[in-house]
């Protein structure tokens, strides 16, 4: 469905949005590096911003709360979860490729039939926007989250997010989050080589949204030596602290994905990975390993 956007700057012959740090400028008849916004003419020939996604929901499942990852946030428990199309990183190892970059199909269900899905699943403890970057479905989170928080004030509201999001419109959305797990991917040469995008921005992000009262955690996929150096392990680490000691870091191992070829994460990369972040954080949780993995990576 389009929607008239948020966050933009409508000149002659092109238009300025601001929703995310790439402050795409947008000609006539073209979208911005997300794919789902575009600048379009009104019936009165104004040039204005159009998200293209708005209540298109490509995927939804209840899953465990703890898949997000969230390992402190209600555990135990199931949540509703939805994701649209499109993305603002261009990461060469995503996960989601299929709704991220490419074409897919989708349901059209407005915040209301959102909210009726959600009394309808009375086992979850509320929405996870996920699979997709949520960031880039903005307005449609924002309404969705707004109408959950009236009606339903007990439900929960969880972003599943790359954190890449200019401060305002963060700052508008938070007060209807309760819990988020943003992305830090690596050190600012890992952003803008693999992901497309700038690491301060999504620093910004984490530390907004904690001052802000929302239940953070975070997660970084651990791609080989790429971003598992004493370095930038030490950067990220040392940032988290700084922000909130008590902030869970679940680590993930990398496995082969869309445009990245890279070996799979060796096991040995994980634990040196998981014990240099252990020094500076106090809660450090693999993912995507094996039990026996598991025990293999937190063993001294």
């Amino acid at each position: 469905m389009k929607k008239e956007a948020m966050f933009y700057e409508a000149f002659d012959d092109h238009v300025l949005c601001h929703l995310c740090p790439h402050e795409c400028n947008i000609k006539e008849g073209n979208r911005g590096m997300c794919r789902v916004r575009g600048a379009l003419r009104d019936e009165k020939g104004m040039l204005r911003l159009y998200t293209f996604n708005y209540a298109e929901v490509s995927s939804l499942a209840v899953d465990p709360v703890e898949k997000k990852p969230l390992g402190r946030f209600c555990p135990g428990t199931l949540i509703l979860s939805a994701g649209s199309y499109g993305c603002n990183m261009k990461c060469l190892f995503c996960q989601n490729y299929h709704i991220a970059h490419e074409d897919t199909e989708t349901l059209f269900m407005t915040p209301q039939d959102m909210l009726e899905k959600v009394r309808q699943h009375r086992e979850s403890i509320g929405l996870a926007f996920t699979y997709n970057e949520p960031t880039v479905w903005y307005e449609y989170v924002l309404d969705t989250a707004q109408l959950i928080k009236s009606e339903m004030p007990e439900k929960k509201i969880v972003l599943v997010t790359n954190g890449y999001i200019n401060p305002e419109p963060l700052k508008k959305l938070l007060p209807y989050i309760d819990a988020m797990n943003i992305d830090f991917k690596g050190d600012n040469e890992f952003y803008k080589s693999i992901c497309s995008g700038k690491m301060k921005e999504v620093m910004d992000s984490i530390r907004l949204a904690d001052e802000m009262g929302v239940h953070v955690e975070v997660s970084t996929l651990i791609v080989g030596e790429r971003n598992s150096d004493e370095k930038t392990l030490t950067e990220i680490g040392e940032f988290i602290k700084s922000v909130n000691p008590d902030i869970t870091l679940h680590i993930s191992r990398y496995f082969p994905c869309y445009r990245m070829s890279d070996p799979t994460t060796d096991i040995e990369t994980m634990k040196k990975t998981y014990h240099t972040l252990k020094k500076m954080l106090r809660d450090v949780r693999p993912g995507n390993v094996t039990s026996e993995e598991f025990r293999r990576i937190t063993e001294n």
